[in-house]
C-alpha cells in the first residue's frame, strides 16, 4: 500500500502531520483554490510553499508530484481504500475533496453538474484568458507594442464577466448554494480586480451583480484564511 513517505516530495517537503493532506502551492488564484476548500471542509492540512517566485515548481521533487510543474498538488494520506493519493490540477482536487467530505457538492445529479459546468467554465475559460489578460496587461506582455492580443484577452475577459454576471440574477452564489464552482470562480475575479488592477480595463464598475458576488465570498472566514495559506514569507 502506497504511503506518504514513499513519496519523494515527503522528503523535500517533509510533512508536519503525516496524517494530515499534504498541501504544495502558492498563493496565486488556482493555489488558493485548494486551501480555501480545506479550510471550508474543515479538513487538517499541512501547506508547504512552492515558490513559483523561486522556481520550485520546477525542482525534482516537486515534478516527481506533478510533471506539468503547476500548483496546487496535493497528497492525501488517507486516500481511497487507505492508501496514500497523489493529485494535481486544481479542479480534479476541489472535486476529490468535496468527494471525500461530502460538502459543497451536491449529491442531486441535476445540481451536482450545473456546479460541476460551471467549475469545467472557470477551468477553461476564465482561468486561461484572465491569466492571458494578466500578462498582456500586467506582466512582459504589456511591453509588446501590438496592442491586438491585449485587446483579444480584455474583450473576452469583459465577455466572461458578463456571462457571470447574468448567471448570478436572483442567487447569491454561481449555482444556487455555495460550492466548489465559487471556490474556483471568486479567487480569478479578485486577481482581476486586485492583482491585475485592470477594473477599469474590464469595466468592472458597469457589473450589476460580480462586485457584491466577489465581496461575499471575500467575508467568509474560512476564504481569508485560505487566502493566505501557505504564508509567502
Amino acid at each position: 500500500m502506497t504511503k506518504l513517505t514513499d513519496f519523494p516530495i515527503a522528503k523535500h517537503w517533509p510533512p508536519k502531520d503525516p496524517d494530515a493532506i499534504q498541501l504544495y502551492s502558492f498563493t496565486t488564484p488556482n493555489g488558493v483554490k485548494a486551501s480555501i476548500a480545506l479550510e471550508e471542509m474543515g479538513l487538517k492540512y499541512d501547506a508547504h510553499k512552492v515558490s513559483i517566485m523561486d522556481n520550485d515548481q520546477f525542482t525534482e521533487a516537486f515534478l516527481s508530484l506533478n510533471p506539468n510543474n503547476k500548483i496546487p498538488a496535493i497528497i492525501d494520506p488517507n486516500g481511497p481504500g487507505g492508501a496514500a493519493l497523489p493529485l494535481f490540477e486544481s479542479g480534479a482536487i476541489l472535486i476529490y475533496l468535496a468527494e471525500k467530505t461530502g460538502k459543497l457538492l451536491p449529491k442531486d445529479p441535476a445540481i451536482r453538474y450545473e456546479v460541476l459546468q460551471w467549475l469545467m467554465f472557470q477551468m477553461g475559460g476564465v482561468g486561461p484568458m484572465f491569466g492571458q489578460m494578466g500578462y498582456f496587461v500586467k506582466f512582459a506582455g504589456s511591453e509588446i507594442e501590438d496592442r491586438r492580443p491585449a485587446e483579444r484577452y480584455i474583450n473576452e475577459s469583459k465577455r466572461l464577466l458578463g456571462v457571470i454576471d447574468k448567471q448570478l440574477v436572483g442567487r447569491d452564489w454561481i449555482a444556487g448554494d455555495y460550492s466548489i464552482a465559487d471556490i474556483a470562480i471568486a479567487p480569478w475575479l479578485r486577481t482581476v480586480r486586485d492583482f491585475y488592477e485592470a477594473g477599469e480595463l474590464v469595466e468592472w464598475d458597469k457589473l450589476e451583480r460580480v462586485p457584491a458576488y466577489l465581496d461575499r465570498f471575500l467575508d467568509r472566514p474560512a476564504v481569508q484564511a485560505g487566502l493566505v495559506n501557505p504564508p509567502r514569507d
